[in-house]
């Protein structure tokens, strides 16, 4: 963990550049997953001063469950299809959000949040979840956003299969203990 890169005074696509390196020394098979989507989104918020809530919502059945996040207290369940997370479930599509006071049907979980970004987390072409990110700013983000985001995803969607395939032992939490998409 302390090789991890300092972000200060960096370009955001400087910052996501060397974040796409970070998110591969972050995941350690021999920690429990909870613990290392936790660093991910700690990573996230630290990077970056316009974000205000950043967090997963895992996939169970027809509704999203809060995981691992960094930011204020957030609603624990979304139906899928249901505001910005549940459209994004619904759709497999990443979506940003300039005005949350403009979008149909959304979901205050924080009435601060001026803007968003939410990415699908598809494994095996099924929802596995999405990945939440909300700031105090309108028009926070961008197709740039967008572009590193879904990479750092693909990158962590990566790290989560190899990480199923090995079969961890019953002392750490293994990716087959989090919600099924079924």
């Amino acid at each position: 963990m302390n090789n991890l890169v300092h972000i200060n005074n960096f370009s955001e696509k400087d910052i996501f550049e060397s974040l796409l390196s970070q998110v591969e020394k972050l995941f350690d098979i021999n920690e429990p997953i909870v613990s290392n989507l936790s660093n991910f989104t700690a990573l996230i918020n630290q990077s970056f001063d316009k974000i205000n809530w950043v967090g997963f919502y895992f996939r169970k059945g027809d509704d999203l469950y809060l995981g691992p996040f960094q930011g204020k207290v957030a609603c624990t369940k979304i139906h899928i299809g249901k505001g910005v997370c549940g459209k994004c479930a619904e759709t497999l599509n990443t979506i940003i959000v300039e005005d949350v006071n403009k979008f149909p049907d959304h979901i205050f979980c924080d009435k601060n949040s001026k803007s968003e970004i939410v990415i699908p987390i598809i494994s095996n072409e099924r929802l596995f979840g999405v990945l939440d990110i909300d700031s105090y700013n309108y028009s926070s983000f961008n197709e740039t956003d967008q572009f590193y985001f879904e990479k750092i995803i693909a990158i962590l969607t990566h790290k989560l299969k190899d990480r199923k395939s090995t079969r961890l032992n019953s002392s750490h939490t293994d990716i087959s203990r989090m919600p099924s998409s079924a």
